[in-house]
């Protein structure tokens, strides 16, 4: 990451509340066909969620602790804080200085910008001011919410908007939280209603939503040079399992998430 950083673009998505079941089986399916086609070996890797809820989750990702992956460690990490006696920061290692990697990559010249989802970076209270507020540039409306059956669409085309303004030579560390497949997403599936609620069903086809535009936002963000691209969860949900239903519990299906990493060519 020492060599990437300082090079190329970087994009964070995270698919907020994807299940790794859901998205191994779409996959597997061929129901994923722009995502599957960055995934190495057309796969997902299996990890294991920094937090339980999105809250939690993103400030551990912002610290450095990306989902890790869920066989035996240390695992070496991509980017890491600097700090004594750390058994997972290795050569290959991108360490920062600050208290978060976001203030870390400005200070290598990055411009840094949140595409907010969900609740957490709707900046309409403090507690939602709190992770948008680690960047230098931030953007969230309704659009952009749970409540909203064309967020994704949205959100790229602001993402997009983002890319076209910036100076040819200006890095960009790029953050988006996709918030389609968190509850309510019913309206992803055709012939689901309100009162037929929110099922694994409907998570999938939210998935398959996200696909069928996510292109865009891969296009976009490899239109100026390389781009390292970091796809991942940040904790699954419960629908019915064991009798659990949501997240913020202690059950596989949100502790397990799909993860991936990989560079965007660039298409210049």
């Amino acid at each position: 990451m020492n060599e990437v950083v300082g090079r190329d673009d970087l994009l964070l998505l995270t698919l907020d509340t994807l299940r790794h079941d859901v998205a191994v089986e779409l996959a597997a399916a061929g129901r994923l066909p722009h995502l599957a086609a960055h995934l190495p070996g057309g796969t997902w890797e299996r990890r294991h969620a920094p937090g339980s809820f999105t809250y939690a989750s993103h400030q551990a990702m912002f610290a450095g602790f990306l989902p890790t992956p869920a066989t035996p460690g240390p695992h070496q990490r991509l980017f890491a804080a600097r700090f004594a006696g750390s058994e997972t920061t290795a050569d290959g290692t991108f360490v920062f200085d600050t208290p978060d990697l976001v203030s870390g990559l400005a200070a290598r010249g990055y411009r840094t910008v949140c595409i907010g989802g969900v609740g957490f970076f709707n900046k309409q209270g403090a507690l939602g001011g709190v992770l948008p507020g680690l960047f230098q540039e931030s953007h969230w409306e309704p659009e952009f919410g749970v409540a909203s059956p064309t967020s994704f669409e949205a959100q790229v085309a602001r993402a997009e908007k983002v890319v076209a303004e910036l100076p040819a030579e200006q890095r960009l560390f790029l953050f988006l939280n996709a918030s389609a497949l968190h509850q309510p997403n019913w309206f992803h599936l055709p012939g689901a209603t309100r009162e037929t609620g929110d099922s694994r069903a409907t998570h999938a086809a939210a998935l398959e939503y996200i696909d069928a535009h996510v292109g865009r936002l891969f296009s976009a963000m490899s239109s100026r040079r390389r781009c390292f691209a970091i796809v991942c969860s940040d904790h699954g949900t419960a629908y019915g399992d064991d009798g659990y239903t949501g997240h913020r519990l202690g059950h596989d299906c949100v502790w397990t998430v799909p993860y991936s990493h990989f560079f965007l060519e660039p298409t210049v």
